[in-house]
């Protein structure tokens, strides 16, 4: 059976997007700073159809990381709110098809946790989002049909991870602790108590400007 797995920069004061999220700032005031260390990396780029980028030799750990991050994914689930447009019910007009365009770089299933149903999308180079209402473990159930033996991901957000950790379901967790303080806005783990649910710490690695903390289940 597919792993599920979570990985998310953080700020060291435990925000994962700033205050005053907006379709203008979807990831809040000074948000941006939390993904500058991938956006740089070439492998990053190169997933994202973009060019350039820090090679191997100058960013080891980072591109290690990253490179894990994006191989051997069959399928992501994600919250309304990472899919965008907006809370409440759907525009049947022009109906929101998400952050990335015509190219969204998936290029795998991807199943959205809402309470409004509708129809699925599909993009020519293999992405597709199906709209799940009847929760978490019925979208991880569909992703790991589409997965097979391939990993889950968690795409976002916070919400989202928090009822996967709580239900016992995440398998992998890999934090990148940035270090900036964005003094409000999301917090990854409000609400989540003082159980790990099973996570140890794997390792850690030091990356430019960049700290990568990796959680897995059943160390012991």
């Amino acid at each position: 059976m597919s792993k599920l797995r979570f990985t998310i920069s953080v700020s060291l004061d435990g925000f994962v997007a700033g205050p005053d999220q907006s379709v203008e700032e979807p990831l809040g005031r000074g948000g941006e700073q939390l993904h500058e260390w991938a956006v740089r990396l070439r492998s990053w780029r190169q997933a994202h159809g973009l060019e350039g980028g820090a090679v191997e030799d100058d960013d080891e750990n980072d591109n290690k990381v990253m490179r894990e991050s994006i191989a051997n994914v069959g399928a992501t689930i994600m919250g309304r709110n990472m899919f965008g447009g907006q809370p409440g019910p759907w525009d049947r007009t022009e109906p929101w098809r998400g952050w990335w365009g015509k190219d969204p770089p998936f290029r795998h299933p991807v199943f959205v946790l809402t309470h409004h149903a509708r129809e699925s999308l599909g993009f020519d180079n293999g992405t597709s989002f199906t709209f799940v209402t009847d929760g978490i473990e019925s979208a991880l159930d569909r992703a790991r049909q589409a997965a097979g033996y391939q990993y889950v991901n968690i795409g976002g957000g916070a919400d989202v991870a928090r009822q996967y950790l709580g239900a016992d379901l995440i398998d992998e967790l890999e934090l990148h602790l940035v270090p900036v303080l964005l003094g409000g806005g999301t917090r990854l783990f409000d609400g989540a108590g003082s159980d790990l649910h099973g996570l140890e710490l794997l390792r850690t690695l030091t990356g430019d400007g960049v700290v990568h903390l990796k959680l897995a289940r059943g160390l012991r």
